[in-house]
């Protein structure tokens, strides 16, 4: 199976991969501008429609007052048919820091679902680590910030960063995990019971994952 693709209002730049056969593309609210500009034909169209300023045909259309985000509504689709990773664009760079918050907890959101999703920005992309290894090639430069959600991280082991650990704990409060590097060595970061939110640099493209998740 594909990837559930989803484009919300915020600022997009460029496709991380380009989008298959198999994969579900959902345009969520003002993020059909961007699926438009990509010459894409979206398979789902929803929202509240307050970003876009008009309701496309053939849209879902939900209540501007309502408990979810767009983006929500959008991951909630993808689960329904079966989609396990999600890449969300238009979701990490835009005028409302409320927003980019809560599409930190709709990566939370599809955790919790046995899913995996990447909110993909111009020059960062986020996604959340639960009781699993992500690992990257060697890559000489860059970020990596790892912040706790949640409950206490347990057994958080770092390795091939400037900054190592070994079976450590990431709390919620103490922002111990924020700007570590890549240092040109392979790198992998374990977490064995919990949650980590993973900012990266998206060139570096999207990790390998492996253990349990959900």
């Amino acid at each position: 199976m594909g990837s559930c693709v989803i484009f919300c209002a915020g600022e997009f730049d460029a496709l991380a991969q380009s989008v298959g056969k198999e994969d579900w593309v959902i345009a969520a609210d003002g993020g059909l501008v961007h699926v438009q500009k990509l010459g894409l034909t979206p398979n789902c169209i929803l929202g509240d429609f307050d970003s876009l300023g008009y309701v496309p045909q053939n849209a879902q259309v939900f209540p501007v007052e309502k408990d979810d985000t767009d983006a929500i509504l959008a991951a909630r689709q993808g689960l329904a048919r079966g989609y396990r990773e999600f890449l969300f664009y238009g979701g990490m760079d835009g005028p409302r820091a409320d927003h980019m918050i809560a599409n930190f907890q709709t990566l939370s959101f599809l955790a919790a679902h046995g899913a995996r999703g990447y909110l993909v920005g111009k020059s960062t992309t986020a996604t959340v680590i639960k009781n699993e290894t992500v690992s990257f090639p060697a890559i000489s430069e860059g970020i990596v910030s790892l912040f706790c959600l949640g409950e206490d991280a347990l057994g958080v082991t770092i390795r091939g960063l400037q900054y190592p650990l070994e079976d450590g704990t990431l709390t919620h409060s103490h922002p111990l995990g924020v700007s570590n590097h890549f240092v040109g060595e392979p790198v992998s970061v374990r977490v064995a019971k919990g949650e980590l939110l993973m900012l990266y640099p998206t060139r570096a493209g999207f990790p390998k994952r492996e253990g349990h998740h959900g």
